[in-house]
């Protein structure tokens, strides 16, 4: 019989359908996106991308040559961009505004071939520092409510190159469905005086039925209401509403939880397509009570999507999403390499 059930970082509802039963290998072979030819991330093809905003380097190196391990340059074709002013305005009834905002690629290995499972903790770890600095000087910038990181790695999950990389986006407004987490972590702290998130945290960890991974400070685990078959969110044990300012000795940790985590997708589903994107507290600006209680409610964590299934006609019209694996059975195959 299928299960319904609740949200409560969304308060939207979610259909397992465990009579269906999906394991890993059910979910078939993922067409390879690798398609060769020219890459203009690869080095040596540096005066082919935009010039770089920042780039790890070696010592001596020049900008836009060779020498670099993690490099960050404007997307070519990005959805919004840094000039001009945001110019909010109402046309009736609508609002609008100017695309303004910024769109950047994080160029996350020299090795064309390369997976975050592959490349070693320590490069995970420049890439980690790399979104870090990103995100902080983007905040900087006063016309920007919210910084997204997010990488898609795979054609089903959107990457149109196989080279691998990230990308951040800066926009004039808080995406609607963060301000859904927001609120719900805001009512609940209201109520309860407890993160919502840390209450999550504290649930899993005692039932440890949806444990994917977990170390001193971090934990991935199937959430109770994933969406989306073998889901997998990474919370820092530590509450903190803030990704930028993840002090420096957890990022060694973070990056082991997040290629661990990864490696066990890669190895159980055998290589998938997926997005992973982070979700963390929207720049702060004057605006009467506007999430006072952020730094106490709210708690930064990165979510991870294999792309298995597609979202189709009933899912659109009613914003119920249908999962055929049980969260406790994806995290079990998870951990046992199970396919």
């Amino acid at each position: 019989m299928s299960i319904l059930r609740k949200d409560p970082l969304s308060n939207g509802w979610v259909i397992v359908t465990p009579d269906r039963g999906l394991r890993p290998s059910d979910f078939g072979s993922v067409e390879s996106t690798k398609k060769g030819g020219f890459c203009p991330f690869c080095p040596g093809n540096e005066g082919k991308t935009p010039p770089e905003i920042y780039a790890f380097r070696e010592a001596g190196s020049k900008v836009n040559q060779p020498g670099w391990w993690v490099r960050t340059i404007p997307n070519k074709f990005a959805v919004l961009r840094t000039e001009g002013e945001l110019q909010r305005r109402g046309q009736g009834i609508y609002d609008l505004m100017n695309g303004v905002g910024a769109h950047e690629i994080v160029v996350e290995s020299t090795n064309h071939d390369a997976n975050l499972d592959t490349i070693g903790t320590h490069q995970v770890e420049e890439i980690i520092r790399m979104h870090v600095d990103r995100m902080t000087k983007l905040r900087g910038d006063s016309r920007f409510r919210y910084i997204q990181i997010f990488k898609n790695h795979g054609a089903a999950a959107g990457a149109n190159l196989d080279h691998p990389h990230s990308q951040i986006i800066a926009l004039p407004i808080t995406p609607r469905w963060v301000k859904e987490e927001l609120n719900c972590a805001s009512l609940h702290y209201q109520r309860k005086e407890r993160c919502l998130f840390c209450d999550i945290l504290n649930e899993e960890m005692e039932e440890g039925e949806r444990i994917v991974f977990q170390n001193e400070h971090f934990v991935a685990f199937a959430p109770f209401a994933s969406k989306f078959p073998f889901e997998t969110w990474i919370l820092p044990k530590e509450h903190c509403a803030n990704f930028h300012t993840i002090r420096d000795e957890l990022i060694k940790p973070f990056a082991e939880c997040v290629r661990t985590t990864l490696s066990m997708l890669f190895s159980t589903l055998q290589d998938p397509p997926f997005n992973f994107l982070v979700h963390t507290a929207p720049v702060y600006y004057k605006k009467a009570n506007y999430w006072k209680t952020i730094e106490d409610d709210y708690h930064w964590h990165m979510e991870i999507i294999p792309r298995l299934t597609k979202v189709a006609g009933f899912e659109w019209g009613t914003g119920f999403y249908i999962n055929p694996t049980l969260p406790e059975d994806a995290a079990r195959y998870l951990r046992e390499g199970t396919r």
